[in-house]
């Protein structure tokens, strides 16, 4: 028995080895050595670290990325929440049809979508023609080359991402606590406000992760859509490895956006339970 016990645990080693060391070769290596060259990278020690407080570039840099990655993050969930919601009181016929056109927007390279906001936003694109057309508006809107369009671009390019685990979440809620809390004398705001909103909160906390720290470190859309006027922590440092040649600098950001994602990750952990964020179940 146990030696039967001792060889499934060998084959299990045995699988799970190429999976590990690919992992270890292909992430945690490069990972490490992004993380020395910070420190030891012109001028080396914590010289690197240390333009965080006294570079006034670097500062814009990081301050416009984390105003466009909470704002960006605020309008996917609330657009997120009510789609998803949309999704989860459907027909299913409705539903179906309604997954596909969430889940079109993968099918497309990001940098098709970019150019395509381009087209859409531009001062003479479909937008602004329309608009003008209607006399809504006098002259076209600014929506290129600046915040805005960056927010519009990353908000469809996150959607997806923040739809999906909303809606599995509102899909395992038992419509019989919510009739419940109706005969109970609960109007529909209660009942959102006091039982469907708090049961959703996992996904929420879910679809913010995967929209706040894909934002972060996000760069062709903001690159295209902000024309080199509105720059983010991503292209500073593409412009520092491959114009400015500042490896210790492109490697200290580096650094300290795997940090942040990993000071998100653990802040939402602070709060909220894992095992309900990950989708695990109680077993009974």
């Amino acid at each position: 028995m146990m030696a039967g016990l001792d060889h499934r645990r060998r084959l299990a080693i045995a699988m799970i080895a190429p999976a590990v060391l690919l992992v270890v070769l292909l992430y945690l290596v490069p990972l490490g050595r992004i993380l020395a060259l910070s420190f030891t990278e012109e001028p080396g020690a914590l010289a690197n670290y240390g333009q965080l407080f006294t570079s006034d570039v670097l500062g814009r840099v990081i301050m416009t990325t984390l105003r466009i990655c909470i704002l960006t993050t605020a309008i996917t969930l609330v657009m997120a929440y009510v789609m998803a919601a949309a999704l989860t009181l459907a027909s299913p016929r409705m539903r179906s049809i309604m997954l596909v056109l969430v889940l079109l927007p993968l099918w497309l390279s990001v940098l098709i979508r970019a150019f395509a906001w381009v087209t859409v936003l531009r001062g003479n694109g479909v937008l602004n023609t329309a608009l003008v057309g209607l006399g809504l508006i006098g002259s076209p809107l600014n929506l290129v080359r600046n915040e805005t369009g960056v927010v519009i671009g990353m908000v469809h390019y996150m959607l997806p991402f923040a739809i999906l685990p909303l809606y599995a979440g509102m899909r395992t809620i038992d419509p019989r606590i919510l009739n419940a809390a109706r005969s109970l004398g609960a109007g529909g705001f209660t009942v959102f406000r006091r039982v469907f909103l708090p049961l959703t909160v996992p996904g929420l906390f879910s679809a913010f992760i995967l929209t706040f720290v894909f934002s972060l470190g996000f760069y062709v859309t903001p690159a295209i859509l902000g024309g080199g006027r509105v720059m983010m922590v991503a292209e500073y440092i593409s412009v520092q490895v491959h114009e400015t040649l500042e490896w210790g600098t492109a490697t200290m950001l580096a650094s300290v956006l795997l940090f942040a994602v990993f000071a998100v990750i653990a802040l939402v952990g602070r709060f909220a339970d894992w095992d309900s964020i990950v989708g695990k179940g109680d077993e009974a």
